[in-house]
């Protein structure tokens, strides 16, 4: 669980494999967490989605950060490595947040296409970036609400 200086820091990890894409979730992320007041929005990007659950783990372990937005993209290909990749982070990342109290919130797109990914990734009502912030910042009501 995050120390109480962690009270309104964040963490986002995010997977770079779709840069441009990761950008947009990058930003609608921070603006969330910033209009929250948060003091400061840290970023640590890794290759793509399966790193996600291990870099989450490793920021959740320092007990800086009240919160993570877990964000990325995996768009589907001719092959199960989607399927894999997929299951595996979103398993992880879950894994993460109940082993360590640190609201994480699933930020990664899984998509058949491009443009599914974009209408996905920023500034419309399905914006996974913002809705992972969101997700973060309503767990930490419900904890506040309970203690």
């Amino acid at each position: 669980m995050a120390s109480e200086d962690a009270a309104l820091r964040y963490a986002i990890v995010v997977g770079r494999f779709y840069g441009e894409l990761a950008e947009r979730l990058v930003a609608s992320a921070r603006r969330v967490f910033e209009q929250a007041g948060a003091d400061a929005v840290d970023v640590y990007g890794v290759p793509g989605a399966f790193e996600l659950p291990l870099a989450a783990q490793i920021v959740a372990q320092t007990e800086r950060y009240a919160g993570i937005a877990c964000l990325g993209a995996v768009i589907r290909g001719e092959t199960s490595h989607y399927d894999h990749v997929c299951n595996e982070a979103a398993r992880g990342i879950q894994d993460v947040a109940l082993r360590t109290g640190v609201p994480c919130g699933f930020g990664l797109l899984t998509v058949e296409n491009m443009d599914q990914a974009i209408a996905r990734s920023g500034g419309g009502r399905r914006d996974q970036g913002a809705h992972a912030a969101e997700a973060v910042l309503a767990l930490l009501r419900v904890r506040a609400e309970l203690t």
